[in-house]
């Protein structure tokens, strides 16, 4: 009896430990999904569809899939895009429209029109609520994220443009073009609860930290960016780029239309489309402090990281070392064409299923 005891004993040991190995040489890839067309409706940035690079490769091109917003003989402005590893969905808007791709099988799931037209959404964690603006009206429509039904409306007459959700999923912020504040809404009531601001201008692109406690805007007119307090609802600083000209962009109508947190929040990067620049800023001071400039190959009009702060990615499809501040790659299609996009976000899969995604905006990630 005993000798059979150490027999499964040492079986089940073998077992354990043939397990552990599997799971310790599970292949994990990371990948950045690419919406096109990403810069307006221009099919000279890449052409239309979805396309995939290969993070841990040189950012090489994978593959491109289509959509049934891609299969049309004009496709329209792609508007954000939102993952969700865990339910396997990607989640992106045209100018009239809310669709739902499966990661796995890259099919279409569906898509719905909604009211008043769609703009940059969010996601919240647990994959169970969209915040999806109306195309610069009054009004956010909130989605139940599997079968995309309207669930019900926010308003707040604020030309709605642009949606960050926090990190622990409680509050969405809702940046509208036409107004210089940014609302809250409490994620279980679908109500504001707070306004911050005002800004010294319209809100164009922001960002929030992981602890909810500070966004930084970039707003009509400034080269530069703004932070408030997302306790008090006061603005705090107004931060303005040295040492360059602020000039006439081609796109989007103010100087900085991108802003975003390294993961570790120790940087903010913002994106300056009159002289075709990234500035980085020391976030560990405060106000942040402007320290370095990089040179992008376009116009630059956003700005995000990788999951793990290692990259930058503005639209123009340069890759940036953070560490290092140098350009390491440029996305190109099959074709060997520069790729540019404003809406891209990173999908980790590992054995063929996704895990784990990242997020369109530059969020901070640091929760203490």
């Amino acid at each position: 009896m005993k000798r059979t005891l150490g027999w499964v004993i040492l079986l089940l040991t073998f077992w354990a430990a043939a397990n552990a190995r599997a799971a310790e040489s599970a292949e994990v890839r990371r990948y950045l999904y690419v919406m096109t067309p990403g810069i307006r409706n221009y099919l000279d940035y890449g052409g239309a569809g979805i396309l995939v690079f290969d993070i841990d490769h040189d950012h090489r091109f994978v593959k491109r899939f289509a959509t049934s917003a891609s299969a049309v003989p004009q496709p329209e402005n792609i508007k954000g895009v939102c993952a969700d590893a865990a339910g396997g969905r990607l989640y992106f808007t045209t100018l009239t429209r809310l669709y739902a791709v499966d990661l796995v099988t890259e099919k279409t799931l569906w898509d719905k029109a909604l009211p008043n037209g769609t703009d940059r959404p969010s996601l919240t964690p647990d994959g169970r609520i969209l915040y999806v603006p109306s195309l610069e009206q009054d009004t956010w429509n909130v989605v139940d994220a599997p079968s995309g039904t309207v669930l019900t409306n926010i308003l707040t007459r604020s030309g709605a443009h642009n949606t960050v959700v926090s990190r622990d999923g409680t509050r969405m912020y809702l940046g509208g073009l036409k107004s210089p504040k940014l609302f809250v809404a409490d994620t279980r009531t679908h109500r504001i609860v707070q306004e911050v601001g005002p800004f010294s201008s319209a809100i164009r692109p922001f960002t929030v930290n992981g602890r909810a406690t500070l966004a930084y805007v970039c707003v009509n007119g400034l080269l530069g960016f703004e932070v408030g307090d997302l306790v008090t609802g006061k603005k705090l600083h107004r931060v303005e780029v040295t040492g360059f000209p602020l000039g006439v962009p081609k796109r989007h109508g103010c100087p900085s239309h991108g802003v975003g947190l390294t993961p570790d929040e120790s940087e903010v990067w913002v994106v300056d489309a009159c002289n075709q620049k990234l500035h980085v800023f020391d976030n560990q001071v405060s106000p942040p402090r402007q320290t370095v400039s990089l040179p992008v190959r376009e116009q630059p009009g956003w700005i995000t990281f990788s999951l793990d702060g290692r990259y930058a990615y503005p639209s123009t499809g340069d890759v940036f070392d953070t560490r290092t501040k140098t350009r390491v790659a440029g996305l190109t299609d099959e074709t060997g064409r520069e790729v540019h996009s404003e809406k891209l976000v990173e999908v980790h899969f590992r054995d063929g299923k996704p895990f784990a995604n990242g997020d369109q905006f530059g969020v901070g990630r640091k929760l203490r």
